[in-house]
């Protein structure tokens, strides 16, 4: 499949190659899905997975497994153990609980892990970050802290936030400062908290649906001090909702991969409907997988994206489980020459998805 826009064609498609990781008979922290992993390698080039994984109570963690492949193509996985549960005092509440959905970006300049994933707290979602050197031992930095931004007239702190993803090397911000930059997509709702109260938008936003944002943290204070890479600035909207299969919200998915067109950015689009706030139970939705182009001199600019989606829930593990009618793409990894992308199936399992290139 190939798609066009008005101004770069995207010529990349998504191919199903097989389901990777599936719940352990038996295991009691995976007994309500395995799902969203992120990856990463070692220094002796071993491939790593690290999913998702949902106890009873959707009470998630993030676990740890080697990547079994055959032939260069991903199979199966070894498990490890866990490498972050929810065990400090902002990543649980009194009935609920988690460290979900992590994604890592490996950056050379640093010699670091990022992980970005979820810290389901007393307040809800809010994006967190850990780092590690050899993705054994894991250093939380803590929450994401927004800098207040006056043009805004908001402050970010306030909303939930998810789908966090580093670009792997240092790009130019808005003022011309060498930056590590990020996005995110934050969420104007309160439901969580006061369902009554209704969420404002920042100055310039006229559609409250989740979209697409970057923000920026210089790369000299995060090379002096690592706990400065959770003090986001100068952020900026990036995409929102444009088509039908993405109509009620948009996030990033696994981190930005450099190509030829730009940053290629794999993103999942939401589709049909849901009544009360961002946080009741979604039974009338359908994620699918597209893609994003965004432009290598300023990474907060769309200059392509899918009109239709590259992948979409239609097997048997992708439209049935614990959340239906779900591909949900978070990671991308090189093996002996070709690309393959990990995603959640129906917020249930994990698949594979080999990503070509068409030139």
């Amino acid at each position: 499949m190939s798609i066009t826009s008005s101004s770069t064609r995207i010529p990349y498609t998504l191919t199903r190659v097989g389901v990777l990781m599936t719940p352990e008979e038996g295991n009691p922290l995976e007994v309500e899905g395995v799902l969203n992993p992120a990856t990463a390698r070692s220094d002796d080039g071993q491939l790593y997975l690290f999913p998702r994984l949902v106890a009873e109570g959707n009470r998630s963690r993030v676990g740890k497994a080697r990547i079994v492949t055959d032939g260069g193509v991903p199979v199966s996985v070894e498990r490890e153990g866990v490498v972050l549960e929810p065990d400090r005092a902002w990543e649980h509440g009194r009935e609920h609980g988690g460290t979900e959905d992590p994604r890592i970006t490996t950056i050379p300049s640093l010699g670091l892990h990022v992980m970005t994933y979820v810290a389901f707290g007393p307040t809800g979602p809010r994006p967190s970050i850990a780092v590690s050197s050899d993705l054994v031992e894991w250093r939380r930095l803590g929450p994401i802290l927004f800098d207040y931004d006056d043009d805004l007239d908001i402050d970010l702190n306030l909303y939930p936030n998810k789908d966090v993803v580093f670009f792997p090397e240092v790009v130019t911000g808005p003022d011309g400062v060498p930056s590590y930059a990020a996005l995110h997509r934050p969420m104007w709702d309160f439901s969580f908290n006061k369902p009554d109260e209704p969420a404002a938008l920042p100055a310039g936003i006229d559609d409250d649906r989740p979209g697409i944002w970057i923000s920026y943290i210089p790369a000299a204070e995060v090379e002096a001090d690592i706990r400065s890479i959770v003090r986001f600035g100068g952020h900026r909207f990036v995409a929102g909702s444009v088509y039908d299969w993405e109509g009620l919200k948009i996030g990033a998915g696994p981190a930005p991969v450099r190509v030829d067109e730009g940053w290629l950015l794999l993103h999942h689009g939401v589709a049909g409907s849901m009544s009360g706030g961002a946080f009741e139970v979604q039974k009338s939705v359908r994620y699918s997988a597209g893609a994003i182009i965004l432009s290598a001199d300023d990474p907060g600019v769309v200059i392509a994206r899918t009109e239709q989606p590259l992948l979409e829930p239609s097997t048997a593990e992708e439209t049935s489980g614990i959340v239906s009618n779900v591909v949900f793409p978070t990671a991308i990894e090189r093996i002996d020459g070709a690309d393959y992308v990990f995603y959640g199936m129906a917020d249930s399992k994990i698949g594979v998805a080999r990503l070509d290139a068409i030139r």
